[in-house]
């Protein structure tokens, strides 16, 4: 589970930066290593948008641990 964890936050930080790039350069880096259109380029960004679902899933129970540990700290 660590390993599927790792790897999907590290698709996420793909996909975040990869943003940032476009917001701030206009410049796309997945289809620049990978080519405009091409199916490599489509998995990489249906693998990013999977992993960004897998983590609101992983959201659910940092945010309750989180609320436990402020409740108990009062």
């Amino acid at each position: 589970m660590k390993a599927l964890n790792a790897t999907a936050l590290i698709l996420i930080i793909v996909g975040g930066l990869n943003w940032g790039l476009v917001g701030l350069f206009d410049f796309n880096l997945v289809s620049a290593i990978f080519g405009i259109d091409s199916w490599l380029t489509n998995l990489i960004y249906i693998l990013v948008g999977i992993a960004a679902i897998y983590g609101f899933v992983l959201l659910k129970p940092v945010m309750n641990s989180a609320s436990e540990t402020h409740s108990h700290s009062r």
